[in-house]
């Protein structure tokens, strides 16, 4: 009977479907979809965030409405979350400790062995550790005042935070989260594996001039494609980073294996370094190359990762989680708390050193927030983090020019001005616009 229902439905959604323009691809691909989004993001709110399955819920059902008809099943024992759309395409997301959840595939097996132990917890002062001494009344007032504000607009705020002058001045949490909650940053995720890939040339494992050297590119013009374009977003690859079902992101993140492997296998659009296209499949294209010149094994590049990167962070409440290959999935899958995210900032800040550990170079942070060079389309954006200048109008008008971010879907955001020695960090769930130009700007003034 579930079965003929199902059948009943789809049979009326590709008529709506047709009926509205909504492409045979969408429809077909939907279940899927669904399914997949549904499995991976319920598991890692409710096992990595450790949010309740009805916020979880809700969270995940913002994104379309069609995800309120999931059947979900939480396995609380083995922290596994099944899912399927009408009984259709189900999809099964596992949690494993160390590298939070990841969707389950045949014959992909290199998660399930992995033994990872949580990062260690440090009683000192952040950045190092996570004793916080330095909070002041009045600024955490405002901050307080800034949240209550935000949810009552419908926000959904769940973590604002202040860094000013090397110290967290004032932080607020609200919707279940508080100073040790890792919150999923999106492609907030890309900085860092900017930071990663800026690591490699730092310890001379790397040439931002040099060429990936896939197999795959080297019968065709992906042969000249270099780090650099894509570091920059400016590979010239065809990829679509729409959010529609059949859409190459989609795809990537919720129905593929390797996410990797989904963006090298696209073909060529643009000349490489020519024209400016934002994209999820060049950051997991970068995460390949970390993953391939550390070793090319889940083990080998996490131990890696864990040793020259956030060892030296100090991030003690993050989860970076991999695809079934076993590669980061660097466009979009690091869950971290609000320190962890502002020891990120404050390393960028302070020209690539923290807690006394030197991670990227001091002109690495310079060219990674340099305006990139695609004069055809798009300037303010430099390797993975957004500019607030290099194009007509500045990106926040009422922040200082030299301002620049780390963004992701939902309104996140890790926010650096070098000139008032100021990082902030917003984490939440915003359909829509958040008004982080004035909200910030607010933050800055009553700093001064």
């Amino acid at each position: 009977m579930k079965k003929l229902i199902a059948t009943v439905i789809i049979v009326f959604a590709i008529a709506y479907a047709f009926a509205s323009g909504i492409t045979p691809s969408y429809v077909f691909n939907a279940p899927g979809v669904a399914s997949g989004i549904g499995a991976k993001l319920l598991c890692s709110s409710r096992y990595v965030s450790g949010l309740s399955p009805e916020q979880s819920f809700d969270d995940l059902v913002q994104y379309s409405s069609i995800l309120q008809y999931l059947d979900v099943d939480y396995d609380d024992d083995n922290r596994v979350v099944t899912t399927s759309l009408f009984g259709l395409a189900p999809s099964t997301a596992s949690h494993q400790p160390g590298l939070g959840c990841y969707t389950e595939y045949d014959g992909f097996a290199a998660r399930a062995s992995a033994e990872l132990q949580p990062m260690p917890v440090f009683s000192s002062r952040w950045p190092h550790g996570t004793r916080v001494e330095t909070i002041d009344n009045d600024i955490q007032a405002r901050i307080d005042t800034m949240v209550s504000q935000d949810n009552g607009q419908g926000f959904n705020t769940r973590a604002l935070l202040v860094v000013k002058n090397g110290n967290i001045v004032a932080e607020s949490y609200a919707q279940g989260a508080g100073p040790e909650t890792p919150l999923l940053g999106w492609s907030m995720a890309k900085s860092l594996i900017s930071v990663m890939l800026g690591n490699l040339e730092y310890r001379g494992m790397l040439d931002v001039d040099e060429t990936p050297g896939f197999a795959s590119w080297q019968a065709d013009e992906r042969a000249d494609i270099r780090i650099r374009d894509l570091l920059t977003m400016t590979d010239g690859l065809d990829f679509s980073e729409q959010y529609n079902p059949g859409d190459d992101a989609t795809a990537m993140l919720f129905t593929e294996p390797s996410a990797s492997g989904y963006a090298i296998a696209r073909p060529a659009l643009h000349a490489p370094g020519t024209r400016f296209n934002y994209s999820s499949g060049s950051a997991n294209i970068l995460s390949r190359i970390y993953f391939e010149r550390t070793g090319g094994s889940l083990a080998a590049s996490m131990a890696d990762y864990r040793r020259h990167i956030a060892g030296p962070l100090s991030f003690q409440h993050a989860v970076f989680e991999p695809d079934a290959h076993g590669v980061l999935v660097g466009s979009s899958y690091l869950y971290a708390s609000a320190r962890d995210w502002a020891r990120l900032g404050q390393m960028m800040l302070q020209g690539g050193v923290l807690n006394g550990k030197r991670i990227v170079s001091e002109a690495w942070v310079q060219r990674s927030t340099q305006a990139a060079n695609s004069s055809a389309n798009h300037q303010a954006y430099g390797y993975q983090w957004w500019l607030n200048t290099g194009n007509a109008a500045p990106r926040w008008p009422d922040l200082p020019a030299d301002a620049y971010a780390a963004q992701g879907n939902r309104q996140q955001s890790l926010t650096v001005i070098p000139s008032e020695d100021l990082v902030i960090v917003r984490l939440g769930w915003t359909s829509g616009r958040y008004p982080a130009n004035e909200r910030f700007a607010e933050i800055v003034e009553a700093l001064r």
